[in-house]
């Protein structure tokens, strides 16, 4: 590949002017380029030389390129325009001022809470936008999340990472698409990807933003990506409530992961439950020697920062004691290169020419003054003793003037640390560093108990002079977030809902309720408040389901009653009758005998009540006791519930009938005629 420097000043495709070098890679030159057309200024990127040949490559790429330009999306980078020039295919992008996350994270800057929550609810955005349309990124990383000078965020380079998969070009050794360390299992795999991969690096890259390392790394590319397959995303307290959403963006089951619109959408709920976030520490570099896309700086470009401090204090006093020394060395040249007889000082004559002297030798000529000259000598000599004291004084009372306005010589301490501290204690540990503690406006936490420092300024361990303030802010407590409506739903649906919501639920056992169905909540509730709009992040709240409608009274029913009268009673109170029958000898046929459940008991509303109606007495055939003997008969006819009511003929000779007659039905109970011979 050419030398990025070989390319400056060359125009592409008759429009974009290469003005200076922003960084290179494994695959491009970026350059600042100049749109002749427009006159705007671009960022180019140049691809390898050897792509140009690559017929596979070409193809993809301008796919991929009239794809990408056609995104149109706050949170995506820009493309403006591409084509092919003897260097090789060339996109022309949207140039950002900012910097990348990379640049950030490697100053040694960490995102807060709040911070990574915005960041990626964005870049979310910015995903859900083009997987929508069919476009995965495929190489999530920090190089590729770029700030515009306002700190909003880009992804950069849609498309690039898919062309360069399906290229026949060999890259260097151990690249790879995709950065290794925030790769998707499925994709180290070699299994097909769709944009949860995308979700799944972003997790990774917002896991780096807030803890400063990346998880499953190992000293090796396949270790790395082997680490991975499979295994949740690591726990690290540093995460606090970013915890929860990035292990489920993180899942390492495809099936499981959230895409990115639901990732973007909880992301958002959180980071409009914690404090407003700090604007990002960017470093917004000279035009024409910084990158947006790579964010690399050319040297002799400073950053835009003052370190403060003791530093500023010692600049100050340099300042004020160059200053002194410049007044002072006026003097002396004025004094020395006046002419003779014009300077003044103690002892000194206003003669042209004194003692007699020429003037060709006070000029310098060759003759020599005797006696005067010497005095003159001398007095001129005493004069530059008087100024150069005079000069020492004035640089050092400057110096110290200075010195003591910056506070040169007050003592200076690291501030210490006050986050999480409670306000009392914050203030006694700063009023024994001789330093003043200051609170700015409450802020709402959901990490920090109310009264305790959410943020302190300066940073803790920054370099304080005795005297100085500390301006903490404290907190108010947790924000209240809105409640979502749990109306209609089950109490395993209201559990998953708030849960979504940073609330906990808490299943009550439940109330009867005339009008809600079974199951269905009757009112969710925080202490005495009833179904809240809004409630403390993290609040637990409780939920109470119908039983359904209140037990119903099994009414008396009469045994006079029929069937038809004893339902039209059950169902005036909310009951159904069915029908049973049994014999009485008390109730007559046809009339209600009992109930079950009785009268007087509570059933289901709704339920079935049986009700059972009379069949008159007991009734029994008259069994055959043909040619048995009267004893016989007897002992037959008792076991049926029958008696003997007498023997017509000898008693010691068998039964030759009956009356009623055999097999005739008889009321149980009922006297049987014996007939013998």
């Amino acid at each position: 590949m050419p030398l990025i420097s070989d390319s400056i000043g060359r125009v592409l495709g008759k429009r974009y002017r290469l003005l200076s070098a922003l960084g290179t890679g494994a695959s491009a030159h970026v350059y600042l380029a100049e749109d002749v057309s427009l006159q705007r200024h671009v960022a180019v990127k140049v691809l390898q030389p050897a792509l140009a040949s690559d017929q596979a490559f070409l193809k993809r790429f301008r796919a991929e390129a009239r794809s990408v330009a056609s995104l149109n999306h706050p949170h995506v980078l820009r493309v403006f325009d591409w084509g092919e020039d003897a260097d090789g295919p060339y996109l022309v992008l949207e140039y950002l001022g900012g910097g990348s996350l990379r640049d950030l994270l490697d100053r040694g800057s960490l995102l807060s809470h709040s911070q990574a929550a915005v960041l990626g609810t964005e870049v979310a955005q910015g995903l859900a936008y083009a997987h929508v349309r069919g476009l995965v990124h495929r190489d999530i990383k920090p190089a590729n999340l770029l700030f515009d000078e306002e700190g909003r965020v880009r992804v950069a380079d849609f498309g690039v990472a898919r062309a360069l998969a399906e290229a026949a070009w060999t890259e260097p050794a151990g690249a790879m698409v995709g950065t290794a360390r925030y790769i998707s299992p499925e994709a180290a795999e070699g299994k097909p990807v769709d944009g949860r991969a995308d979700v799944y690096s972003l997790a990774l890259v917002l896991y780096e933003a807030v803890t400063g390392t990346v998880p499953f790394v190992t000293d090796t590319t396949m270790g790395t990506l082997a680490a991975r397959i499979g295994q949740p995303l690591p726990h690290d307290p540093a995460l606090g409530p970013l915890d929860d959403v990035l292990a489920r963006a993180a899942a390492p089951d495809v099936a499981a992961r959230l895409d990115a619109a639901g990732l973007a959408a909880r992301l958002g709920a959180l980071a409009a439950a914690l404090p407003t976030p700090e604007p990002l520490p960017l470093v917004i570099p000279h035009l024409e020697a910084a990158s947006p896309i790579t964010g690399f700086r050319a040297p002799g470009v400073p950053e835009l920062t003052d370190p403060g401090g003791v530093a500023t204090a010692a600049a100050t006093a340099s300042a004020a004691t160059a200053a002194a020394t410049t007044s002072a060395t006026a003097i002396a040249p004025s004094l020395k290169d006046a002419p003779v007889g014009t300077r003044a000082g103690p002892g000194e004559i206003f003669d042209a020419e004194p003692f007699g002297g020429s003037a060709a030798a006070g000029a310098g000529g060759k003759g020599k003054a005797k006696g005067p000259k010497t005095a003159r000598s001398w007095g001129r000599s005493r004069t530059w003793w008087i100024v150069a004291a005079i000069a020492v004084v004035v640089i050092v009372a400057g110096g110290l003037v200075a010195a003591f306005g910056a506070k040169v010589f007050t003592p200076s301490h690291p501030t210490p640390a006050l986050v999480n501290l409670p306000l009392a204690q914050a203030r006694a540990d700063v009023t024994k560093l001789h330093m003043t503690l200051a609170t700015g406006a409450p802020v709402t936490s959901i990490t920090v108990a109310a009264g305790s420092v959410v943020s302190q300024k300066p940073v803790s361990g920054t370099s304080l002079k005795e005297g100085s303030t500390v301006t903490v802010v404290i907190s108010s407590g947790k924000p209240d977030v809105t409640v979502p409506s749990l109306t209609g739903m089950t109490c395993a649906q209201a559990t998953t809902a708030l849960q979504a919501a940073h609330f906990t639920a808490v299943c009550a056992p439940g109330t009867y309720n005339n009008t809600i169905p079974s199951g269905v909540l009757v009112l969710w509730s925080i202490g005495s408040t009833s179904n809240p709009s809004k409630a403390p992040y993290g609040s637990a709240i409780t939920l109470v389901p119908s039983l359904g409608h209140q037990p119903a009274t099994v009414p008396s029913i009469p045994t006079t009653y029929t069937f038809a009268q004893a339902q039209a009673a059950l169902q005036a109170v909310g009951l159904t009758a069915t029908q049973a029958t049994n014999t009485s000898t008390t109730v007559a046929t046809g009339d209600v005998i009992s109930t079950t459940p009785a009268s007087g008991a509570q059933a289901p509303y709704g339920s079935a009540v049986t009700v059972t109606v009379s069949t008159g007495p007991p009734t029994t055939p008259v069994p055959n006791v043909i040619g048995d003997s009267v004893s016989q008969a007897t002992s037959a006819l008792q076991q049926d519930g029958l008696s003997v009511s007498g023997v017509s003929g000898s008693p010691n000779n068998n039964v030759t009938g009956t009356q009623p007659s055999v097999g005739s039905t008889v009321t149980v109970g009922s006297s049987i005629q014996l007939f013998t011979h």
